[in-house]
């Protein structure tokens, strides 16, 4: 048996057991990464350790460390409240806010992690206050910067364009941008009616009694805070650190958006500087952040990096393409970026099988224009992972939830976008084209 089938095997023994022994599947896959890496491929620890998402993990740790501080001054209570009264107490609206303004940043030019980072610890809090589906609420987060992610000057548009060109395939802009808009929008309008989105069209005030007889947190931001009124609540009070927590969420923004600075970095520094005034805040935040999931995470992306290392993404890649059928070849490369891009980087993901679906472009039988945009959509929009960047942001920023739990949805929904995904994009985009 050839070491990237070996490979392969243990993935899913690593998901086998952590489903059935409740054992943290980013230890198990640690461990997975270890045996298969220095047994099956002969890798040394450097090797290994060489998948190991730092960036991520700073991320992860950044992100949900800064928010906590913001959670745990009452900040996030004032922009719940603001978002509110913004929409004039229509909470269906929130949801669709949250899907635009994540869309708009990944449009005009943000990476789609660093969008979601921002967005999605606003709109779980949100969610948990308000006793909406934390599904509802990280799909709709994660598919509006996935909706803009392929703008003319979006990173995802830019790159996959400069791929294409490079490959001297012929291309469509506007058809790129115009397929991923409409998939992710369809996908959102899906999930915003069986996740509940419909009943979300109660008044404010008899939300806020549903969550506090629900058990949820109260969105009532602390005493003096100021009540609720039956056309939305009035907006919790300022304090000095309310106003220089956001003003450290507008120097993220600024910091990821416009200078293009790490976002994990950057919000652990901002966290630092938080902690150094307001040090009780900080240490209450402290043993919030998601521990278990950066865990989990992480090692499943470390064991990824070993299977990119030893050449298995290849292998399959390379295995769909000699099977001398256009069609059935086209249809399994989106599969197999949809199941890789779950577990990996998206942009990398493309920037492989683009090349790999060349030859069979260059015969004339398969459209490129619609092959490529097939192969973007459902290489990003199963972004939606816990396993991804995006997803696992979603599932560490969720608040007053089973996050076990959590994470099977996640998995779930995730599992179903890889399922339907490729073959609608592959029914849509390129079957028409072909011949």
């Amino acid at each position: 048996m050839s070491a990237e089938l070996v490979s392969i095997l243990v993935l899913v023994v690593v998901f086998v057991l952590a489903t059935t022994r409740s054992i943290n599947m980013g230890a198990l896959a640690f461990a997975a990464a270890f045996g298969v890496g220095t047994l099956a491929a002969g890798m040394d620890t450097d090797e290994i350790f060489a998948g190991f998402p730092g960036d991520l993990f700073v991320v992860l740790v950044g992100v949900t460390y800064l928010f906590a501080i913001a959670r745990a001054n009452g900040t996030t209570d004032w922009l719940v409240h603001a978002s509110i009264r913004l929409v004039g107490g229509r909470l269906a609206l929130i949801p669709w806010v949250m899907f635009a303004i994540t869309g708009a940043l990944t449009a005009i030019g943000a990476v789609s992690p660093a969008a979601v980072a921002i967005v999605a610890p606003i709109a779980l809090n949100f969610a948990a206050q308000y006793r909406i589906s934390p599904l509802l609420m990280g799909a709709m987060v994660v598919h509006g910067a996935q909706a803009g992610g392929f703008s003319p000057i979006s990173i995802y548009g830019t790159i996959v364009n400069g791929i294409v060109a490079r490959e001297s395939l012929p291309g469509s802009e506007l058809v790129l941008f115009l397929a991923s808009v409409v998939v992710n929008l369809v996908i959102a309008a899906i999930v915003f009616v069986v996740c509940g989105g419909l009943k979300l069209s109660r008044p404010v005030a008899q939300a806020r009694q549903l969550a506090t007889v629900g058990g949820g947190s109260s969105p009532a931001g602390g005493a003096g805070d100021g009540g609720g009124t039956e056309g939305g609540p009035s907006i919790p009070r300022l304090t000095p650190a309310r106003m220089a927590t956001l003003a450290s969420l507008a120097v993220l923004m600024v910091c990821a958006l416009v200078l293009d600075l790490d976002v994990g970095l950057t919000a652990i520094t901002l966290a630092v500087l938080l902690s150094v005034f307001w040090p009780d805040t900080s240490k209450q935040a402290i043993g919030q952040v998601t521990w278990p999931t950066v865990l989990l995470i992480c090692g499943m992306l470390t064991y990824v990096g070993v299977l990119q290392e030893m050449g298995t993404i290849d292998y399959a890649g390379n295995a769909v393409s000699d099977i001398g059928v256009p069609l059935i070849s086209a249809l399994l490369l989106c599969y197999i970026g949809a199941l890789v891009s779950a577990f990996a980087s998206s942009v990398g993901i493309m920037g492989a099988l683009i090349p790999l679906a060349v030859p069979f472009l260059l015969e004339g039988s398969i459209g490129p224009v619609g092959m490529i945009a097939a192969l973007a959509v459902a290489s990003t929009v199963v972004d939606v992972s816990p396993f991804s960047t995006n997803g696992a942001l979603v599932l560490a920023s969720a608040q007053d939830v089973d996050r076990d739990r959590f994470f099977r949805q996640l998995m779930v929904y995730g599992g179903i976008i890889v399922a339907v995904a490729p073959l609608a994009a592959w029914l849509v985009l390129i079957v028409p084209g072909f011949g």
